[in-house]
């Protein structure tokens, strides 16, 4: 084994995003494309002399390659060792505990999460500080400098290890710990619910149907949903990782997920079901004719909490991304405790959990989770509705219903415009920005517009502030409308709109979405010109 220094020069376009960088396949599979971003991340980071990292990913195309290179990269830039889950797959929320669980210095995690894979497809890299979560912008900010200045990396000549078996090997002087991917995040998931409650519950004929969407899910569900709490056999689907996940879209939604969805509303559909995404941070819920939006699941999970041992003791705040509906305020009124609104992305949700000062967050894009990590954590989510749900012994239907009886119901949903011309995505949004100030006072679509801005947020914790996050437009009576671009594909741009409006009476209860959000629906079309800019006629996901 003999470390070598290669010469390169910088690469343009390797910022990382919200979490992390991703780029198509092919684009990470060019000479020293992996390697320059993987070396700037250790540059960025002081290096990885002496440290411990965790390393997996979501079993996606180039994964097992991917991971065998950063090995390699390691073991040249000096770390005393690398825990890795079997087979180079860990999920997202399993790879954050780890890191917490081994007092490691931070982890890198291969996935573009709920992206598609494959050869033609997506790729990425994330890295996560020493608390277990995504970097913060100072991180990111300095590795995204590295990239730019870029001149030389270090990799160990060395053939690839072995990845298959349990143990302890050595690349160069750095121990490579290759461990079961499941049993940590198993036993902690143990030490938060009442796994004899949920047991008890399976055992009384309670059906469930999990879709883990050929991603890194399949084997955790399997092992923790059927083999420890007896759901029944064949109540896992999909549950094979697939490096192009069988060829689908591994996004828990209505539409990527449609065939959970015709089964839950179907005749013959079970008690309970869930799905989550590639990587394993995001979940859908849906009860027996009964979809439940990610900003409701938020709230019903946050009202009904302290029914798992692990949340007994009550909240100490709730916290959500700025887009996701304010259902989850009311329930914090309610209990009397804080809610933070944050921009998107889970890295802002860290300080606060770090400081106590949140102990459930979540983001309408499916990603809900707890102070047990510092990542969304989707199969966390299910395994709490399950604990609900064994404690209340009612329908999904049902819990919801009493939610919005007691809270209102905040209907909500999202329009997506996907690798629209980046261009014509940004022009949309200057003429917005350039119109807030005049916007206030202004009829549109029926509604009375209130509030206009662009959303910046000062953490409480640090003091560090973060502009650019997203216009809203309120509207009298608690409607509103967000417009965002998403950080998360990788071509073109996404024109995310959020859409929302607060209905408190009871007869009002059982509206299609759709039809309740009709008149802000309008509105966002009126106000942003949306088919024109983008030309597109409806929006290719609605959510």
């Amino acid at each position: 084994m003999q470390k070598i220094s290669v010469a390169t020069t910088p690469i343009a376009g390797q910022k990382p995003g919200t979490s992390g960088l991703r780029k198509k396949t092919r684009v990470f599979m060019q000479p020293h494309y992996l390697e320059n971003f993987i070396q700037s991340v250790w540059n960025g980071i002081g290096g990885v002399a002496g440290k411990v990292l965790v390393l997996g990913g979501d079993g996606r195309y180039f994964n097992d390659r991917a991971a065998q290179v950063i090995l390699r990269m390691a073991a040249a830039g000096g770390a005393a060792r690398v825990v890795v889950g079997q087979g180079a797959l860990l999920s997202t929320p399993a790879a954050s505990h780890l890191i917490r669980l081994r007092g490691a210095d931070g982890g890198l995690i291969l996935s573009a999460s709920h992206n598609p894979g494959g050869l033609d497809e997506d790729f990425g890299v994330k890295y996560n500080i020493a608390n277990g979560g995504p970097a913060p912008e100072d991180v990111t900010d300095r590795i995204f400098a590295a990239t730019q200045c870029l001149t030389e990396y270090h990799i160990l000549e060395a053939q690839d290890v072995d990845l298959g078996t349990i143990g302890i090997t050595h690349l160069g002087g750095m121990a490579v710990e290759v461990v079961d991917p499941v049993a940590d995040y198993q036993a902690l998931m143990e030490t938060l619910f009442d796994f004899d409650a949920i047991r008890a519950l399976f055992a009384s004929g309670f059906s469930l149907r999990f879709d883990a969407m050929h991603a890194v899910t399949g084997p955790y569900a399997h092992a923790i949903l059927e083999t420890a709490l007896g759901a029944s056999p064949g109540s896992m689907v999909n549950a094979v990782p697939s490096p192009d996940f069988g060829g689908g879209h591994p996004d828990p939604n209505p539409i990527w997920a449609k065939p959970l969805m015709d089964l839950m509303l179907g005749p013959n559909a079970p008690d309970f079901g869930a799905a989550s995404d590639g990587d394993g941070d995001r979940n859908m819920i849906v009860g027996r004719g009964c979809y439940v939006t990610p900003s409701d699941s938020l709230a019903v999970l946050a009202a009904n909490a302290h029914l798992a041992p692990g949340y007994a003791a009550g909240l100490k705040g709730i916290a959500r991304s700025m887009p996701t509906s304010g259902a989850a305020d009311r329930v914090a009124a309610a209990l009397g405790i804080g809610c933070y609104e944050t921009p998107t992305g889970w890295k802002f949700f860290g300080n606060l959990l770090d400081a106590g000062r949140a102990t459930i967050c979540g983001e309408e894009s499916a990603g809900t989770g707890s102070d047990h990590v510092r990542e969304k954590d989707g199969l966390w989510a299910v395994l709490l509705w399950l604990n609900i749900l064994a404690v209340r012994r009612q329908s999904v239907a049902q819990i919801l219903q009493d939610h919005w009886a007691r809270y209102g119901r905040n209907y909500y949903s999202r329009h997506d415009y996907e690798a629209v011309d980046a261009g014509a995505a940004s022009g949309l949004m200057d003429d917005l920005r350039a119109r807030l100030t005049d916007l206030p006072g202004q009829g549109v679509a029926g509604l009375m517009i209130e509030t206009a801005d662009e959303f910046a947020y000062d953490d409480p914790v640090d003091g560090s502030r973060a502009t650019g996050q997203g216009i809203r437009i309120g509207f009298r009576g608690g409607a509103r409308i967000v417009f965002r671009l998403s950080g998360t594909g990788t071509q073109g741009a996404t024109l995310r709109v959020y859409l929302e409006r607060y209905e408190s009476d009871p007869a009002q209860m059982a509206l299609d979405p759709q039809h309740a959000l009709a008149p802000v629906i309008a509105a966002a079309e009126t106000l942003a010109d949306i088919k024109r800019r983008t030309g597109r006629e409806s929006p290719d996901v609605i959510t």
